[in-house]
C-alpha cells in the first residue's frame, strides 16, 4: 500500500470508531408502566421486556452507566385509585408497590442477559430489594452494574416522573432518556388527533406553557432550574436507546 493510499484509509477509520462513541457516559432511562405492557391491557409483556433489556444490554456494552425508573401504570395507578374512592395516599402507596413488582421483572429479564443488576427501593423492601441510598447507587454504576430504582420518591402526591428527575439529578446523570409509545413530543396527543404536530426540538418553558403531556409540570420545572436535558422517543422502534445515547437524532429533545 502507499503512502498516499494509507494516509486516504486512515480518516475512515477514525470515523468509524467515532460513530459508536457516546455522547453521555452516565443516563437515567424513564420507563413508564404502560410501555411495558405492550399490546395487552394489563400486566408486563415478556416479549416487550426481553426487547428492552436487549437494547439497554447494548447500551450498557458502550461502557455507559445506566440506571432506570420504572413506573407502575401497566398494574395500577395512584390517581385512578384515587377516583376510584380512595384516598389520593393510600392510592399512591400502591402504585409504588406496583414499581416493585415492574423493577424485579426487569432485573430478571436484564440478568437473563448476562447484566449485572441492582434494585434500589425508596420504601424498604429488604427482602427484594437494597434501600435508595445515593453513594450507594453511584458506587453500583460505578462498577458498571444497571441500577433499577422502584417505588418512586417514596412519598405519595409525586410521580414517577418527578421521581425519575429527583434520582437523575442524585446520581449526576447527563440526560433522561424517557422512553415512550410515541416518536417525541407532539403539541397534542397524536393518539387523539392525527393531525398532531411532531416537535423536534422543544423547549422547558413550552413544555409548561403549552402544556404538554411529556412530564408533570413538577417534573419539567425541575429539569428547567438544572438544565438537564431529556430525549423523548419511542421505545417500541429498536435501537432507539442506543441511538439517544449516541447522540444521533431520534424523538425530541427538550433543553433549554
Amino acid at each position: 500500500m502507499t503512502r498516499e493510499a494509507a494516509h486516504k484509509k486512515k480518516p475512515a477509520t477514525v470515523e468509524a470508531v467515532d460513530i459508536q462513541k457516546p455522547r453521555y457516559s452516565r443516563v437515567l432511562i424513564k420507563l413508564s408502566g404502560e410501555a411495558l405492557m405492550g399490546f395487552q391491557e394489563f400486566g408486563v409483556d415478556p416479549a416487550v421486556m426481553g426487547t428492552i433489556a436487549r437494547q439497554v444490554v447494548e447500551v450498557h456494552q458502550l461502557g455507559v452507566e445506566i440506571a432506570i425508573v420504572v413506573g407502575g401504570g401497566n398494574i395500577v395507578r395512584g390517581v385512578k385509585v384515587s377516583e376510584a374512592g380512595f384516598d389520593r395516599a393510600t392510592g399512591d402507596y400502591m402504585g409504588m408497590l406496583a414499581t416493585m413488582i415492574n423493577a424485579l421483572a426487569l432485573q430478571c429479564a436484564l440478568e437473563k442477559e448476562g447484566i449485572d443488576t441492582r434494585v434500589l427501593s425508596a420504601i424498604q423492601m429488604s427482602e427484594v430489594a437494597e434501600p435508595f441510598i445515593r453513594r450507594r447507587a453511584i458506587r453500583h454504576l460505578e462498577k458498571k452494574r444497571v441500577v433499577i430504582l422502584a417505588a418512586g420518591t417514596g412519598n405519595p402526591y409525586f410521580s414517577t416522573d418527578t421521581a425519575a428527575v429527583l434520582r437523575a439529578m442524585e446520581i449526576q446523570a447527563e440526560v433522561i432518556l424517557k422512553a415512550t409509545k410515541v416518536d417525541g413530543v407532539y403539541d397534542c396527543d397524536p393518539t387523539e388527533n392525527k393531525n398532531a404536530k411532531f416537535l423536534k426540538q422543544v423547549t422547558y418553558f413550552q413544555v409548561l406553557e403549552k402544556g404538554l403531556k411529556v412530564m408533570d409540570s413538577t417534573a419539567i420545572s425541575l429539569c428547567m432550574d438544572h438544565g438537564l436535558p431529556i430525549v423523548v422517543f419511542n421505545l417500541r422502534k429498536e435501537g432507539n436507546i442506543k441511538k439517544a445515547v449516541l447522540g444521533r437524532e431520534v424523538g425530541s429533545v427538550i433543553t433549554n
